[in-house]
């Protein structure tokens, strides 16, 4: 008896980051607010088979998945002229011949495997560390702060494929966390400055700076 297929178009943008390339589909690849960065193939095989496959190509360093999208960040081996269309059928031949893309009930399980990733010596850093390296405390501001990113950056960041997380408010400082196509991209800096920090510094008297930590 053949296996069910799932017809899946996608399609293929480039992002402001050169190093990442968005790849878009016609059907949700996770629900809700689930976004979902991968730096390696360890992690990746905790809840996202999809990012797991990817990660089988040599060049890729990086995945992120989000909605409708999931967006490849490569090395420097290679251009995308070279690679992008084969990356991008890839994709959808995996996506015609599997339902789902992220087995939603083990993104829980993400936390845990990073808790011991750190004692290993991995180099990703968690918010909640983030928060404990910076002394942060909740704020006045916080949830006001929260739904402008949410409002106003959170669609345009996704639109490049990409994320960015509320870490805290300290001494007028706002402290974000770029995920995705964001992270490492060239254009991330003119974006905190002249987009993010214009917004939060119009809006609320009490920030003067917003800080993107690494």
């Amino acid at each position: 008896m053949a296996s069910k297929k799932f017809p899946t178009t996608v399609y293929a943008e480039m992002t402001p980051n050169p190093a990442t390339m968005k790849f878009v589909v016609d059907r949700k690849l996770v629900s809700g607010l689930h976004q979902l960065d991968f730096q390696n193939l360890k992690e990746a095989q905790v809840c996202a088979p999809l990012a797991a496959e990817l990660f089988n190509f040599p060049f890729v360093v990086g995945v992120f998945i989000s909605g409708e999208i999931v967006s490849v960040t490569k090395d420097e081996s290679l251009g995308w002229e070279m690679i992008v269309m084969q990356l991008r059928e890839y994709i959808r031949e995996w996506l015609v011949d599997h339902e789902f893309a992220v087995e939603e009930d083990k993104i829980s399980h993400l936390s845990e495997f990073t808790a011991v990733a750190d004692q290993e010596g991995n180099t990703e850093v968690s918010i909640e560390k983030l928060i404990e390296a910076k002394d942060i405390s909740p704020s006045e501001f916080d949830e006001q702060i929260g739904e402008l990113l949410s409002e106003y950056v959170r669609p345009a960041v996704e639109q490049d494929g990409g994320a960015i997380d509320f870490v805290g408010f300290k001494d007028g400082v706002v402290y974000v966390q770029l995920r995705g196509a964001c992270a490492g991209c060239p254009s991330s800096t003119e974006t905190l400055k002249g987009g993010i920090e214009s917004l939060l510094t119009s809006k609320i008297e009490s920030v003067s700076e917003v800080v993107a930590i690494a």
